[in-house]
């Protein structure tokens, strides 16, 4: 069977949170629930760090503007993991080439983080703290949800990421208007906090 439907499902779910990508994959290979996870995403060591950044990412998820400032920290890093764990675990299962796993699952992963980016953008321009609290934790759900599924329906798992990708980017493209006025507004405070330091200065 090809690993291709693992590889896109995986590569959706790492542009949402690649931390909790690595750990569940690496605890359904090391508790032997699955065959097609490489023994490099099983060793202690990586289970241990990538369960530190999930939490670190939890915590960060959920407070308005410090989102977007880890989302923007992570628009190399979740497709970079998208792409290696898209060549691992086509390197495991030997049905389709490193070069072209890596290329879906890192593509895949770049096109839901700009969903997940643009998105908390849009929210963080309302007032209430409770619309990032609510999608954070939607996001860890699905992932959480949509991975373990991929493990036992790979085919059907691959649809459902499908599918939530193509919505998402068209919310996305409707939403553009609400991203690009959160954009001049923290242009707008970045330029206050200046004026006011300037101003604050003692003269020479």
């Amino acid at each position: 069977m090809s690993v291709l439907p693992l590889v896109f499902t995986s590569g959706w779910a790492s542009g949402i949170n690649a931390y909790a990508v690595v750990l569940l994959l690496g605890v359904f290979g090391a508790t032997g629930l699955s065959d097609e996870v490489p023994e490099s995403l099983q060793r202690p060591e990586v289970l241990i760090v990538a369960g530190v950044l999930f939490l670190c990412e939890a915590v960060a998820d959920k407070i308005p503007y410090v989102d977007s400032a880890w989302d923007a920290v992570h628009t190399v890093i979740r497709p970079v993991s998208g792409a290696v764990v898209g060549a691992l675990l086509a390197g495991q299962s030997g049905s389709l080439p490193d070069l072209a796993a890596g290329a879906i699952g890192g593509s895949t992963a770049l096109a839901s983080h700009a969903v997940k980016a643009g998105t908390r953008m849009a929210v963080n321009t309302s007032p209430e703290p409770f619309s990032n609290v609510i999608l954070s934790f939607a996001e860890d759900l699905g992932v959480g949800g949509i991975v373990t599924f991929a493990m036992f329906h790979p085919e059907a798992a691959a649809i459902i990421a499908g599918a939530l990708l193509l919505t998402g980017l068209v919310v996305l493209y409707f939403l553009v208007s609400r991203i690009r006025r959160f954009l001049r507004r923290r242009a707008q405070r970045r330029e206050e906090k200046r004026l006011v330091a300037w101003a604050g200065k003692p003269p020479g």
